[in-house]
């Protein structure tokens, strides 16, 4: 029997931390779509008058967050704006999940906003993280889309929606910034101490567990990064309150995938100056980690320089780690079971191929796991060479062309949620379509098995599409 088994645990942290806050109703919620599957994992209800936040769950006590964040480099008060955690799931295996609903309307934290969300930023959300976690990358997961009968304005009127996204927590970089400069010492023990025991149980008894807490989050953050490389990610606003302290992708604003490979590649319409693009990423990545620490940094050591000197020499640990993931996931992409000393330079060499050649860059992936020759990169002559080297690599090995071409496939997504795919159906979407939706989610659910039906997915956009742009959808 499916139904609502919440704990609050949030709310036994100091009143700080959050407010109490119902979802406001809407006139009209429909159900748009639903993720059965993970319905059925979480044991919960589908049930539209819930997820547009017209009814409240027996046990849930709804509160908005409150969080702060650096922004672009700048240090901003934030909070749930437009999102109420109704509280978390408790499965029958005694997991632990979020349930938020985002668009649910004004909370104090708003600053001015309305609280609600349109339908295509809503359905981008629930497309792109089904896809992150179908390919294997760790990722807040969305349950259900309901339109609200309701239009919200932005450049111009658009049908009000609200997601209901499951988190193993929304705990951020940004919420640990929130009470060291709004907080007491004190507080930020109690909100460490809640992470470790819901995150980290493993290190709850240990003499330095919050020196151990940073340590985990940077290889968290480490792995996920790499993750985010090795398939053409890029998120778009990598801000400090975007840092989940899980691990997982959250907010899928103005994020994208990239076609042809340019590591300075962005999307982003607010990102002029290129802060979050693709190659920054990792660098990004070490300065909220930074900022992350800094919060620790009374509870590391009472003795300030010997807590700075701790603290940085984990935060210098990152690239080393990230580095180590990236390389390994680039050997499996390219079929490599071992290790030799030069395939750094061989997979930077291909990078460099890519980029000069303009190639696509899950594509070139595909077809070198197909041996698929008809992409224009395969014809250059400077390709020719570097081709004759990574056959050589291969042959070096003890497995077989088969069993290659299995570990790759497993490596190398057929497809991808190409920008112009998700922008077709978004729009069909808001004319009352969704079948676009639907069969776009059909076809990036599985990913890696290269079927005939994905081929048409694969196809990068024409150049009139290239020049692509996101925007934020608050």
């Amino acid at each position: 029997m499916q139904k609502w088994n919440f704990d609050n645990s949030y709310t036994a942290l100091p009143e700080i931390f959050y407010t109490r806050q119902n979802p406001v109703p809407v006139s009209a919620p429909s159900l748009v779509i639903c993720n059965d599957y993970l319905a059925d994992f979480l044991g919960v209800p589908v049930c539209p008058e819930v997820f547009a936040g017209n009814a409240v769950p027996e046990g849930a006590k709804p509160i908005a967050q409150a969080y702060a964040g650096h922004q672009f480099g700048h240090f901003t008060m934030l909070g749930d704006g437009r999102a109420i955690l109704l509280g978390e799931q408790i499965t029958d295996t005694r997991e632990c999940f979020d349930i938020q609903l985002k668009g649910s309307g004004r909370t104090p934290y708003s600053r001015g906003g309305d609280g609600r969300a349109a339908l295509g930023p809503m359905l981008r959300e629930y497309i792109v993280s089904e896809a992150m976690h179908a390919l294997g990358i760790p990722t807040t997961r969305s349950l259900a889309v309901v339109t609200t009968g309701e239009t919200v304005m932005r450049e111009k009127n658009l049908p009000g929606a609200i997601l209901t996204r499951v988190a193993a927590s929304h705990i951020r970089g940004g919420t640990f910034e929130y009470a060291c400069r709004f907080g007491t010492t004190e507080d930020v023990r109690a909100l460490a101490d809640y992470t470790i025991k819901r995150h980290f149980p493993d290190i709850t008894d240990t003499k330095d567990k919050y020196l151990r807490m940073l340590s985990e989050v940077i290889k968290r953050q480490a792995a996920l990064i790499a993750k985010w490389q090795l398939v053409g990610f890029i998120h778009g606003v990598m801000n400090t309150d975007n840092t989940a302290i899980s691990g997982e992708t959250i907010d899928y604003g103005p994020c994208a995938f990239m076609d042809d490979y340019h590591p300075d590649a962005v999307f982003s319409s607010i990102d002029t100056r290129g802060r979050y693009s693709y190659e920054n990423q990792p660098k990004i990545a070490v300065w909220n980690l930074t900022r992350f620490a800094e919060t620790l940094l009374p509870l590391i050591h009472d003795d300030a320089n010997e807590a700075v000197r701790l603290a940085q020499e984990e935060i210098q640990k990152f690239l080393s780690l990230y580095n180590k993931y990236r390389i390994a996931g680039m050997r499996s992409k390219l079929g490599l079971y071992n290790e030799e000393p030069k395939d750094e330079i061989l997979i930077n060499n291909l990078l460099q191929l890519m980029q000069n050649h303009q190639a696509d860059y899950t594509n070139t992936f595909r077809s070198l796991t197909l041996d698929d020759k008809n992409m224009d990169l395969f014809s250059a002559p400077d390709f020719s060479r570097w081709n004759e080297r990574w056959r050589a690599r291969l042959a070096r090995q003890t497995k077989s062309n088969g069993e290659i071409q299995a570990f790759m496939k497993n490596h190398n997504p057929a497809v991808i949620p190409r920008n112009h795919r998700i922008e077709e159906a978004l729009s069909a979407a808001e004319n009352g379509d969704l079948s676009r939706v639907n069969k776009l989610l059909d076809i990036l659910k599985n990913p890696y098995e290269y079927t005939l039906e994905q081929n048409e997915y694969a196809n990068p956009p024409k150049p009139a599409l290239c020049r692509y742009q996101t925007f934020c959808g608050t």
